[in-house]
C-alpha cells in the first residue's frame, strides 16, 4: 500500500505504514541504505533534485524523518545525531538575552547543557515546578521565548499539564517543547495538547533495541521545521543513514513493544508498591501517583519507567549490582530490562542540593522495564530484595 495515506490508520498501522511506502525503483518493502556522502550533479549548478551533499539530505534519513513525523502528528521531522542534538537545536533558535522556563526535573544531560553551555551566551535559565501551571505564570517574562519541559520527567515520573503549559507560553508568544522521549508517541502526543515542538532521544523507545544513538525534532508548523534544518545544516548534527534505517526498522516494531511495555511497567510498579521495604514508587499509572488522573487525561498508557526509593545509598548499591536479567546500565527504552541509580549516574551532574530537592537521593533506583516475561522480571527482582 501507499505509506503516504496514512491520515486513515491507527498506530499500531502507522508504525510500519505511516512515512515508509515501497522504494520507487525497485519496490523494496524497507528503504535502501543510502550509504554516501555525496552526489553526481549532472550539470553545473544543477543537483539531482534536493541531492547534493548528505548532511543537506539523505534518501534514508528523510524517511525517518516522515515516520516520526507522522507518528507525532506533525508537520514536519528532523533527524539528529542524538537526543542531545535535537535539544540543542532547539536552543540555537535562541538569542542572547532570551528567557527559558525549563522543568526542573529534566534528564542531568539537558540541565548539563542549559547551564554550563549555554548560559555563557546570555541565554536566562528559569528552573520551575511545571506540575504547576502558576508557577509557570509567575515565572514568564516579556522576554521568556521558549518553555521546556519533560513529561513524565526522569527519574521522578513527574507529569506536567501540557495543554495549561501551552496556553501560557503562547500568551507571552513563547514556544513550548516537550520532551516526550519517556512516553513514545504510542502513549503521548504533545503536539495534539498544544506543544510546538517535540524532542526524542531516539536512541530509547523509537528505535528500542540498544543499538542506536539518535535524535528528533517534530514541529507544529513547516515553517518552525525549516528554521530547525537550517540550523542542522550549519551545524552537521545529522545521524547516519545505517542508524537511520535501523531506526526505521525499530519503529516497526514501536506500537507492538509499547503494548508490553506498559503492561510489565504496571505490573512491576504494583509489584514493588505492595512491598513494606520500599519508602516510595513512582509511576503514573498507579492510582497512588499524585497526578495519577492527569495522565490518565493526556496519556494513552503509562510506559515502562518506574522509580523506587529504597531508604540507603548502600540499599541501592546492593539492589542494583544484585539483578541479573535488570541489567545495570544507563540508558532506556530498549527491549531488555535496565537499572540505574540516577544520583550517582544519569543526574550526578546536577548539583547535590538539587537532587534532594526533587528527591533524587542516591537511594533512588530507575528501572526500565523491557518486554521479557513477567515472571522473570519478579523473580529477578525478588532475587535482588533477598540480598537486602
Amino acid at each position: 500500500m501507499a505509506t503516504d495515506s496514512h491520515s486513515e490508520l491507527r498506530p499500531a498501522s502507522l508504525v510500519i505504514h505511516g512515512g515508509q511506502a515501497p522504494e520507487v525503483t525497485t519496490g523494496a518493502v524497507m528503504p535502501p541504505i543510502f550509504q554516501t556522502s555525496t552526489y553526481v550533479q549532472p550539470a553545473l549548478g544543477e543537483p539531482h533534485g534536493e541531492y547534493d551533499y548528505a548532511r543537506v539530505a539523505n534518501p534514508t534519513r528523510e524517511r525517518l524523518e516522515a515516520s516520526f513525523q507522522i507518528l507525532e502528528g506533525g508537520e514536519d521531522g528532523i533527524a539528529f545525531a542524538s537526543g542531545m542534538a535535537a535539544i540543542e537545536a532547539v536552543l540555537l533558535l535562541l538569542s542572547a538575552g532570551d528567557h527559558v522556563i525549563c522543568e526542573d526535573n529534566v534528564y542531568g544531560g539537558t540541565q548539563r547543557l542549559f547551564r554550563q553551555v549555554f548560559e555563557k551566551f546570555g541565554i536566562a535559565f528559569e528552573f520551575v515546578d511545571t506540575r504547576d501551571p502558576d508557577r509557570v505564570a509567575a515565572a514568564l517574562t516579556p522576554k521568556t521565548k521558549l518553555v521546556f519541559v519533560e513529561t513524565p520527567t526522569n527519574p521522578m515520573m513527574r507529569i506536567t499539564p501540557i495543554a495549561a503549559i501551552a496556553e501560557l507560553a503562547h500568551g507571552v508568544g513563547a514556544l513550548l517543547c516537550v520532551d516526550n522521549t519517556f512516553a513514545s508517541p504510542i502513549n503521548q502526543r504533545p503536539i495534539d495538547l498544544g506543544a510546538d515542538i517535540v524532542v526524542h532521544s531516539t536512541t530509547k523507545y523509537l528505535n528500542g533495541h540498544s543499538d542506536v544513538i539518535g535524535g528528533a525534532a517534530i514541529t507544529r508548523t513547516v515553517d518552525l521545521g525549516e528554521r530547525l534544518r537550517f540550523i542542522r545544516k550549519c551545524s552537521g548534527a545529522v545521524p547516519g543513514p545505517w542508524d537511520c534505517w535501523l531506526c526505521l526498522r525499530g519503529i516497526k516494531t514501536l506500537h507492538i513493544r509499547i503494548e508490553r511495555h506498559n503492561q510489565n511497567g504496571g505490573a512491576i510498579a504494583e509489584y514493588l508498591q505492595a512491598r513494606s521495604d520500599i519508602e516510595d514508587v513512582h509511576y503514573p499509572g498507579l492510582p497512588s501517583h499524585p497526578q495519577h488522573e492527569l495522565a490518565r487525561s493526556q496519556m494513552m498508557g503509562f510506559g515502562g519507567m518506574v522509580s523506587f526509593e529504597l531508604g540507603s545509598p548502600a540499599r541501592a548499591r546492593t539492589f542494583s549490582e544484585a539483578t541479573r536479567i535488570f541489567q545495570l546500565a544507563e540508558s532506556l527504552g530498549g527491549v531488555e530490562s535496565l537499572v540505574g541509580v540516577p544520583a550517582i549516574m544519569t543526574h550526578a551532574s546536577v548539583p547535590e542540593d538539587k537532587r534532594a530537592e526533587l528527591g533524587v537521593t542516591e537511594g533512588l533506583v530507575r528501572l526500565s522495564v523491557g518486554i521479557e516475561a513477567i515472571e522473570d522480571l519478579v523473580e529477578d527482582l525478588d532475587r535482588a530484595f533477598s540480598m537486602l
